[in-house]
């Protein structure tokens, strides 16, 4: 399949080529990246030399869609929503890995990302990206919309007891940690070596915009009307490059409160058995040496 990535200079773009470099049936044909367009990918990405040492970053055109079988977005909030519109009439297959189009509800996105959506009539066609809950919805989906990077974390260590009705989900509770990249690559002052350091910080306290996407998840696979679900987020900026710690509360359901922890790890096991991606672990030391 011929691919392009527009937004390919940022760190989920960089991601995604070195993810396509080593798919045996993806061929990178376009990589966009305006604020780099001319810029060598291995100058800016010396890790992706061997795949793409002499290729360039490329301003966007619509013109370089023809032949394409499939476009990815890497592309900061807001700015999918201009080109979808196009994109769907022009290639078979989109995927998105920003947040525009991965809420069900359009009135949502004032409250949390603060803009009204300018294409919401092309929300429906997209399936939310998570196969562990959602495989059904990708099957023969022309466009995807890539989880958020908490919500993933969160959404998969709920699914199980949301699924069983084991917990209360008008309470949930998520405490989660992130690594710097996850604020993407242009520089921040919060953001700096100097700044996140041996640093630990909460941030978007009530208000981070992956707040809903978690809710929405939970709903779905507990089969509840969205407003039985309220979740509690407190993301932390930790000093790290990449990856996520999610820890989740909920309050046990009536029929589920002398569950115990072995009960409840088998809940989990049955539910992830058939998902490579995903390591169900009782967290004792002789687990983690197993799994490094």
């Amino acid at each position: 399949m011929r691919v392009g990535i527009i937004g390919a200079s940022g760190f989920t773009g960089a991601e995604l080529l070195r993810l396509c470099a080593g798919h045996p049936e993806l061929e990178v044909a376009i990589a966009t990246g305006d604020s780099q367009a001319g810029t060598p990918i291995a100058e800016l990405y010396p890790s992706l030399a061997g795949a793409y040492h002499n290729r360039r970053f490329e301003t966007y055109d619509e013109s370089l869609l023809d032949g394409l079988d499939l476009v990815f977005l890497g592309l900061p909030h807001g700015a999918s929503q201009a080109l979808v519109p196009g994109l769907l009439a022009l290639v078979p297959h989109v995927v998105d890995l920003a947040a525009d189009f991965r809420l069900d509800d359009a009135s949502l996105y004032p409250t949390w990302y603060g803009e009204e959506h300018t294409a919401p009539e092309h929300l429906p066609a997209f399936a939310y990206g998570l196969p562990e809950l959602f495989r059904d919805a990708l099957k023969g989906a022309a466009a995807i919309a890539v989880p958020g990077c908490y919500p993933t974390a969160a959404s998969l260590a709920l699914a199980p007891l949301a699924k069983a009705s084991a917990i209360q989900t008008d309470g949930i509770v998520v405490d989660a940690a992130s690594g710097v990249s996850g604020a993407g690559r242009p520089a921040k002052p919060n953001t700096a070596f100097c700044s996140v350091d041996e640093d630990f910080t909460a941030y978007g306290l009530l208000t981070h915009r992956h707040t809903p996407e978690m809710e929405q998840n939970v709903a779905k696979v507990a089969g509840l009307p969205l407003d039985q679900v309220k979740v509690l987020f407190t993301p932390h900026l930790a000093p790290m490059n990449r990856g996520i710690l999610a820890t989740c509360y909920g309050r046990p359901a009536e029929s589920f409160a002398s569950t115990s922890t072995s009960e409840l790890l088998a809940l989990f096991r049955d539910f992830y058995a058939t998902e490579p991606f995903v390591v169900v672990t009782d967290g004792s030391p002789s687990t983690k040496a197993t799994l490094g």
